[in-house]
């Protein structure tokens, strides 16, 4: 008896995107340990657009997923599509619910006053609805943050993540590159009216059940996803023969980490300025990963940073909560706090990793062995 992938084998990945992926990452955790001492102050935060990893994160999804699944409809049908998409991403959603409640009652309730009259039965509720990804009400929030996601808050861009996923399978994967061009073009418009037109002069948000939110929400992933998937239709790549992993990741690092643009008196600058790193330096940046090559010690890099980069993301978070009870029971400023962030940020990554290999990766193996491969009497 031997065992036939039931579909085409899996297509070598772009490697410089997966490293990026984790680059973003990476800076994603460094910007949420500084956001502890920003004091909800948009202008005061360090890193300050670490934010836009997000976007960039639903454009290298549109464009992977182009990549790998626009020619094999004729071979797979949308059950295998959505059980090959849960088996990669939801796992780690379960694991990020389950991590963020074994964490819940560390965290000192003066800083997240509702901790302190939540029962165990009501965390473990929550826990068990995170588990599944459906956004939670505000009137379930355990946290305080309006989170539809209280013990896992990123888990918010998943949730948009699996909407693409779906709007992929039943529309999008049939609409011609025009067609496909125009949604861009008129998703590219709103991502530019949400960005110069916010009260805050930037495009934060997305992860609360209300109107507002989710129209953030919706606005931030539908331009980048689906330019990513016109992109990668398109083939539009940027060819660098050396040194494009560094340079695109010198480029997304600029953006993440580039200033508050305006101030106070010109937040629509600073909008400006996020709605063009979408619009264009992203699917630029995508362009030239896609289009560079990588061997040696950088493919290594880029595999290692592909690897935990979803981990990280997925699992870092209530690490962050547990770091910004401790900011705002101890009092702690910067710089005095510095070797606890380093601190938090390395057992962030310990911590992904950790999964990946003692349960994401073995689970993932044993889901596709048995939803994703037939087994054959020879």
């Amino acid at each position: 008896m031997n065992t036939q992938n039931t579909y085409l084998a899996s297509k070598p990945h772009y490697e410089i995107l997966d490293g990026l992926r984790g680059v973003a990452a990476l800076i994603v955790v460094a910007f949420h340990l500084f956001e502890t001492h920003s004091d909800g102050d948009h202008l005061a935060q360090i890193i300050n657009h670490g934010y836009l990893a997000v976007d960039f994160f639903f454009m290298l999804s549109g464009f992977v997923i182009g990549y790998a699944y626009d020619d094999r409809w004729n071979k797979m049908s949308l059950g295998a599509f959505f059980k090959r998409r849960l088996i990669r991403l939801h796992p780690m959603v379960i694991m990020g619910s389950i991590i963020g409640a074994a964490l819940y009652y560390f965290q000192d309730s003066s800083c997240f006053p509702p901790i302190h009259d939540t029962s165990v039965g009501t965390m473990l509720l929550v826990m068990l609805l995170g588990c599944t990804l459906l956004p939670l009400p505000v009137s379930m929030d355990i946290r305080g943050w309006t989170e539809m996601h209280p013990l896992n808050g990123p888990a918010w861009s998943l949730y948009f993540e699996y909407i693409a996923n779906i709007l992929y399978a039943f529309v999008f994967r049939r609409l011609s590159k025009i067609w496909l061009a125009v949604f861009v073009f008129v998703a590219g418009c709103a991502t530019m009216h949400l960005c110069v037109t916010s009260p805050n002069g930037d495009i934060i948000g997305g992860w609360a059940l209300n109107w507002e939110q989710q129209y953030v929400g919706f606005v931030r992933l539908l331009y980048p996803f689906f330019a990513g998937l016109l992109l990668s239709r398109l083939g539009w790549l940027i060819p660098i023969k050396k040194g494009a992993f560094w340079f695109c990741s010198l480029a997304i690092a600029l953006v993440l980490f580039c200033p508050r643009i305006g101030g106070e008196e010109g937040l629509w600058k600073n909008g400006l300025f996020e709605a063009l790193c979408i619009i264009f330096v992203f699917p630029a940046i995508v362009s030239m990963g896609a289009g560079g090559n990588v061997t040696g010690r950088s493919a290594k890099v880029c595999k290692f940073l592909g690897d935990i980069s979803y981990p990280i993301y997925i699992t870092h978070y209530p690490l962050i909560y547990v770091y910004t009870a401790w900011v705002c029971k101890t009092g702690t400023k910067l710089p005095d706090a510095v070797p606890y962030m380093i601190l938090t940020f390395v057992a962030a990554v310990l911590l992904a990793y950790g999964c990946l290999k003692l349960y994401d990766e073995p689970i993932r193996k044993k889901l596709t062995q048995k939803f994703l491969m037939k087994k054959k009497i020879v």
